[in-house]
């Protein structure tokens, strides 16, 4: 077994290094997933962190991203942000669309098609996350999504 393997490291629930380990890994793993989808279709590493914050805002926020909001997210500068939509937009992974109720605000929109296509370049993620998901009770799992959600809040805080 390797030293760093996840099989490795399901020692004691409290060895805060060891969910350090784990949560690397289990980011690395999605990186590797999100860079072999950005290279598949001419993107960068930054574009599929948008398309990601794009998609997940209405689930997330109750609301569509706006390009503001998308810099704070991806903590990018403006003109960051303005190059990396282009580049959606111009390959029809997403639409800006303006408010109707002002003008200024800008909506971001993640495009059916494109949506198609990611699901089904994720779908791997996705058999993956629900295989691992049947191995633990709907309480498990409640403790679980409230682990990730206190640390999504915590992470956030340390903006």
């Amino acid at each position: 077994m390797e030293p760093d393997s996840p099989e490795r490291l399901e020692g004691p629930a409290s060895d805060l290094q060891a969910y350090a380990v784990l949560l690397r890994t289990l980011n690395g793993e999605f990186n590797r997933i999100a860079h072999m989808f950005a290279h598949a279709h001419d993107l960068h590493a930054t574009d599929v962190h948008a398309l990601a914050a794009i998609l997940d805002a209405s689930v997330t926020d109750g609301e569509p991203m706006t390009p503001s909001r998308l810099r704070e997210r991806l903590n990018l500068t403006s003109g960051a942000v303005t190059a990396c939509l282009d580049r959606l937009e111009r390959a029809g992974h997403i639409s800006r669309t303006r408010d109707g109720a002002d003008r200024r605000v800008v909506h971001l929109s993640y495009n059916p098609g494109a949506r198609q296509l990611a699901r089904r370049y994720f779908s791997p993620l996705a058999r993956s996350t629900e295989a691992a998901r049947q191995r633990f009770t709907p309480e498990q799992l409640e403790t679980i999504a409230e682990f990730l959600r206190a640390l999504n809040r915590e992470l956030a805080g340390e903006r």
